[in-house]
């Protein structure tokens, strides 16, 4: 059982935050006492969240991840940032040859990071503060379908390690999450191929798609007291299927 009152007084910022993983981690920090803001780039689907009443202590706002100038300004007037989490990510399955669909993942899913990083540093420095990335299993393995994807979530690791020293003299630790095959709206498409949920449910320890409330965990004790002495690193939570084989 978690403290409810965990991240009292903290505040949290959630890129990717209006859907699937990004929306299931920000409302568990706004449950455990976080004021939280969850970026998303869909107005129409924020919209849609407003209409039901949030969490409360959360809120959504619009951003563009691949608008730089946003990225670079999307803490203006915040005076205090204790928890960044990276989690905006999408894919181009069998599209992502092309060069343009490869530039516009690899925006998404790696460049936004390090803007979102930098653009955070001065304020999670303040507080001795945490970013939590969200790679992949694809950040080791391979999948033809979505080169810009995999190639993303791989960098998103590298620079996970590269951040977590440069950001360390500052009190900032730097960590990743490295999910595996959950059911989302973004792996729809996936969960309806049926030979293919049975090869990953074949490969997998655990039995089952995973859900995004199963990252929540790992995202939780990253940001919190018990990881003060984690950095640089990443947990897997993928339902032992990285580990797995066929």
């Amino acid at each position: 059982m978690l403290c409810p009152d965990l991240f009292a007084g903290q505040t949290v910022c959630v890129s990717g935050g209006t859907s699937g993983i990004g929306l299931a981690i920000a409302e568990a920090f706004a449950r455990l006492g976080a004021e939280v803001i969850a970026m998303g780039s869909s107005a129409a689907k924020i919209g849609r969240l407003n209409a039901t009443p949030p969490v409360a202590g959360m809120r959504f706002a619009r951003l563009d991840v691949t608008d730089r100038k946003a990225v670079a300004g999307a803490f203006d007037g915040f005076s205090r940032l204790d928890i960044l989490v990276n989690a905006a990510g999408i894919a181009r399955p069998d599209k992502e040859y092309e060069t343009d669909t490869f530039l516009e993942v690899m925006e998404v899913n790696l460049n936004s990071v390090m803007g979102l990083s930098m653009a955070a540093r001065p304020l999670l420095a303040r507080q001795g503060g945490s970013i939590i990335n969200t790679a992949s299993m694809l950040s080791y393995l391979t999948d033809t379908a979505v080169p810009a994807y995999g190639a993303s979530k791989a960098g998103v690791l590298g620079l996970t390690r590269h951040l977590a020293h440069a950001f360390a003299a500052e009190g900032i630790r730097v960590n990743a999450v490295t999910p595996g095959y959950i059911a989302t709206e973004m792996t729809t498409g996936l969960q309806e191929d049926a030979g293919l949920t049975g090869r990953i449910l074949h490969r997998c320890a655990i039995k089952r798609w995973g859900r995004a409330e199963d990252i929540i965990g790992a995202a939780l004790f990253l940001a919190a007291p018990a990881a003060a002495y984690v950095t640089g690193t990443e947990i897997a939570v993928d339902g032992g299927f990285v580990s797995g084989g066929f």
